[in-house]
């Protein structure tokens, strides 16, 4: 596949950026992964980067498996990076309290994979519309389930950081995952943390959608987020992948 492929994170109002993000790109296949760590004393900063290493460092023994069997080798490589990230919480007691959200986008030439738990989000994207995003694992996504809010009002509503799932070493993985068409010619993916998609409008997301160069729209959008919240900020982290 012919790829472009961008990335921005900030640390937005916060004094650390508990964000992280990864990929891998080869002849076969092309990996993403957004992870927003949660805890203090550094506790989500090392999840979210403990969980995304581990997760590059196995790709070459689960990558290659995916076109058999990708529900189950997804499973399979999610709890081997859980596994990892114990590992290297071993003599460390953060990593009791520290959790960790994620997206994780593979892509080859017959399907696209997406894993998601928590509230960082997947968009998928033509030059017309949004055709679908990931549904977060959180209370206002369940309110807007139930008709409710909208889903403008999900950014800003006061239970927005009420998760219903997340990566913890301490519980089972709950990754949700779901199998799709491949990634067609023009089409654009989105993966960013709830510090850029709750203060960017979908309508404004389409602006990284209809261009051939996301990189300098990726920025006026992060920085119109951090704008936004008013001095609170949370960190703001996107990875933009366009097929030509």
């Amino acid at each position: 596949m012919a790829l472009a492929f961008y990335q921005l994170t900030h640390a937005g109002d916060r004094e650390i950026n508990q964000d992280f993000m990864a990929h891998l790109i080869n002849d076969t296949y092309a990996l993403f992964v957004v992870a927003d760590g949660l805890g203090g004393h550094h506790a989500g900063e090392k999840a979210s980067r403990f969980f995304c290493e581990s997760l590059l460092k196995s790709a070459e023994t689960y990558g290659k498996q995916v076109a058999r069997n990708p529900v189950d080798t997804f499973v399979a490589w999610i709890s081997e990076a859980v596994n990892e990230m114990k590992r290297k919480f071993l003599d460390d007691q953060s990593g009791q309290e520290a959790h960790t959200t994620c997206a994780i986008l593979y892509l080859d030439e017959q399907r696209v994979v997406t894993a998601h738990c928590g509230d960082t989000r997947i968009y998928r994207m033509n030059a017309d519309k949004i055709l679908w995003r990931t549904m977060d694992h959180s209370i206002p996504q369940q309110l807007l389930n139930e008709g409710k809010i909208t889903e403008q009002q999900m950014g800003q509503h006061p239970e927005q950081n009420q998760l219903t799932r997340s990566i913890n070493i301490l519980k089972a993985v709950d990754m949700e995952i779901n199998i799709y068409p491949a990634m067609q010619t023009g089409e654009t993916f989105l993966l960013c943390s709830d510090g850029f998609w709750e203060y960017v409008k979908p309508s404004e997301l389409m602006q990284l959608a209809g261009i051939a160069n996301g990189k300098t729209e990726i920025g006026k959008l992060a920085r119109l987020a951090i704008i936004r919240a008013r001095g609170g900020s949370d960190n703001v982290t996107v990875q933009w992948v366009r097929r030509y």
